[in-house]
C-alpha cells in the first residue's frame, strides 16, 4: 500500500487556494443556480467570487521559499510566486468588470459556468508554470485550454462565438499533438521527462533540434506568435470580450513565461539554435502583426494583431538569456495586463450599452459623449503604444535592454541581436500609428451622431480605476519592478 504524504500540498498553496475557491464557487452555484428561463441576476455572487481571489491573492502575494514535490515534478520559488500573483491579478480585473456582461437576460444563468470555468483554466496555467516534468507541464497545458474553448463558445448564440471556439479547439488539440510530438523527440534523445535531467543530458542532435523545433512550434499556437497566429483574430473576435481580455492576458502570460522558463531551463545547452529561431519569430511577429492591425475596422481584431505584436515584445526579451530577461519579461506582462483589460473593458461596455457595437468607425466623436472613456482609453493605447511616462514605455525599455544584454556586436549572434532590436524600435512606430487611429477617432473624426453617452456599471468602474492606476503606477513606482527582480534573482 503506497503512501502519500499529503504535508507535500502545503508546498502547493496556490493551487490549495485557488482549488478551494473554486469549489466554494461551484457550491454557490449549485445550491442558488435557478433555471434558465427563471433566472435572474444574483447581486451577491459577483461580489463573492471577487472577494475570494481577493484573498487567493492576499494569502500567496507572500511567494514561499523554494521547494520541489512530488517527486521533483512540481516546483515553486519567488519567480513563480510572483507569476502566478500576477496572473491571479489579472482574473481578479476580468471577474470585476464581466458583471455587467454576465447580468446580461441571456447569460446570468450561466455566470456560475464562467467562474468556474476561468478558475479552472487559472488553476491549469498555475500547474504549468509549475512544472519541472513534461507530463506535469503537458497536463497543466490542458487543463487550461480545454475550458478555454468552452469560454471562447460561451455566447454561442451571438457573434460567432460557437465557431470562434470549434477554431480554438481544433488549433488548440494540433499545437497541442505538435508540441507532444515534440516531447516525445526529447524523451527519446534524453530518456528522461525531467526539466533538471534533460538539461544535462541534452545536446544538439538532429533529433533534439527537431523535438526543440516542434514544441516551440507548438507552443507558439498558445502565445499566438507569427506563423502560428492565424486562429487569432477569427477566435478574438468571435468570443466574449471579456473571455477576449482573459485570452489575450492571462493565458498569453502563463504561455509566455513557461515558454521562457524551458527554453533557459531545459536548452540552456542549444541556445544558439532556438535564440535564431526566437529572433526571426519575434520579428515576423511584430511586423506582420502590425501591418495587419493598420488595416482592421473590428477593434477586437484589432486588438487580436496588437496582442500578436505584444507576443513577440514579450518574447523579446527572452533573447537575452538572464535573469533580466526573465525580470523584463514578467514586468512586460504585468503591464499589458492592465493595459490590454483596460481596453477591453471599455469594449466590453460599450458594446454592452449600444446593442453589440465594436467597430471602429462608431467610435467616431465618442469624446464628445464620454469624455472620460475616451481618455481612458488613450491612456490604456498610450502605455501599449509605450508613450512616456505611462508604465508601457518603461515595459518596453526593460525589454530592449534585456535582449541586448551582453550582446557583441562583433559576433554574428550578437550583430543579429542589435538587428532584431533595431527591427523592434522601429516598428514601435508603426504601433504607435495604429494605436493612435483610434485616438484620432475618438477625439478628432467628427460624427453627427456619436455614442450616446450612458453610465457604466460601478463594476466597469472599478475596473477601469485599478486598471489606470496600474498604467500610471507601475512604471514610477520602481518597488513593483524591484519586487519582480528580487524575486528572480533569489
Amino acid at each position: 500500500m503506497m503512501n502519500i504524504d499529503y504535508s507535500q500540498f502545503l508546498n502547493m498553496l496556490p493551487e490549495v487556494t485557488l482549488t478551494a475557491v473554486l469549489v466554494i464557487v461551484f457550491i454557490a452555484d449549485l445550491f442558488t443556480a435557478a433555471k434558465p428561463a427563471e433566472s435572474k441576476p444574483r447581486k451577491w455572487f459577483n461580489p463573492l467570487v471577487c472577494a475570494l481571489m481577493l484573498v487567493h491573492i492576499l494569502v500567496n502575494i507572500f511567494p514561499a521559499e523554494a521547494s520541489r514535490t512530488f517527486g521533483g515534478m512540481y516546483t515553486t520559488d519567488h519567480a513563480i510566486g510572483v507569476v502566478k500573483t500576477i496572473l491571479a491579478f489579472g482574473t481578479l480585473v476580468v471577474f470585476i468588470q464581466a458583471r455587467e456582461w454576465l447580468h446580461r437576460a441571456d447569460t446570468c444563468f450561466k455566470e456560475g459556468e464562467f467562474y468556474v470555468l476561468t478558475l479552472s483554466t487559472l488553476l491549469g496555467m498555475s500547474m504549468m508554470v509549475s512544472a519541472s516534468h513534461f507530463l506535469l507541464f503537458f497536463l497543466g497545458l490542458e487543463m487550461a485550454s480545454v475550458p478555454m474553448a468552452c469560454l471562447v463558445a460561451f455566447d454561442k448564440y451571438r457573434h460567432y462565438s460557437a465557431e470562434a471556439g470549434a477554431k480554438f479547439i481544433l488549433t488548440a488539440t494540433f499545437s497541442s499533438g505538435v508540441m507532444l510530438f515534440g516531447i516525445s523527440f526529447l524523451y527519446g534523445a534524453t530518456g528522461t521527462l525531467y526539466f533538471g535531467d534533460m538539461v544535462s543530458r541534452i545536446t544538439a542532435t538532429p533529433l533534439t533540434i527537431m523535438g526543440m523545433v516542434f514544441f516551440f512550434s507548438g507552443l507558439g499556437f498558445k502565445i499566438s506568435l507569427v506563423p502560428f497566429h492565424f486562429w487569432t483574430a477569427d477566435t478574438y473576435q468571435g468570443a466574449p470580450t471579456t473571455v477576449t481580455g482573459y485570452l489575450s492576458v492571462v493565458s498569453k502570460g502563463a504561455a509566455a513565461f513557461a515558454l521562457c522558463a524551458i527554453l533557459i531551463k531545459v536548452f540552456g545547452p542549444m541556445a544558439a539554435y532556438w535564440k535564431y529561431l526566437l529572433m526571426v519569430v519575434v520579428v515576423l511577429s511584430i511586423t506582420i502583426a502590425n501591418l495587419f492591425a493598420i488595416h482592421q475596422k473590428d477593434l477586437k481584431r484589432f486588438m487580436a494583431f496588437s496582442s500578436i505584436s505584444q507576443a513577440g515584445y514579450i518574447m523579446l526579451a527572452v533573447i537575452g538569456d538572464s535573469a533580466m530577461g526573465v525580470t523584463a519579461l514578467t514586468y512586460y506582462i504585468l503591464v499589458y495586463v492592465v493595459a490590454n483589460l483596460a481596453v477591453f473593458t471599455i469594449i466590453s461596455s460599450v458594446e454592452e450599452h449600444n446593442g453589440g457595437i465594436v467597430k471602429m468607425d462608431a467610435y467616431n466623436g465618442f469624446y464628445q459623449t464620454n469624455p472620460r472613456l475616451s481618455f481612458i482609453m488613450t491612456l490604456a493605447l498610450f502605455s501599449l503604444g509605450g508613450i512616456p511616462p505611462f508604465a508601457g514605455m518603461f515595459s518596453k525599455f526593460f525589454v530592449f535592454m534585456a535582449a541586448a544584454n551582453g550582446a557583441q556586436i562583433s559576433t554574428t549572434i550578437g550583430a543579429w541581436t542589435y538587428a532584431v532590436v533595431f527591427i523592434a524600435l522601429v516598428n514601435t512606430v508603426i504601433s504607435l500609428y495604429y494605436y493612435l487611429l483610434v485616438v484620432k477617432a475618438m477625439f478628432i473624426k467628427h460624427n453627427d451622431k456619436p455614442l450616446p453617452t450612458f453610465t457604466a456599471g460601478l463594476n466597469t468602474k472599478m475596473a477601469l480605476a485599478v486598471c489606470t492606476l496600474g498604467i500610471v503606477a507601475f512604471g514610477v513606482c520602481s518597488y513593483v519592478y524591484d519586487w519582480i527582480y528580487t524575486a528572480v534573482a533569489m
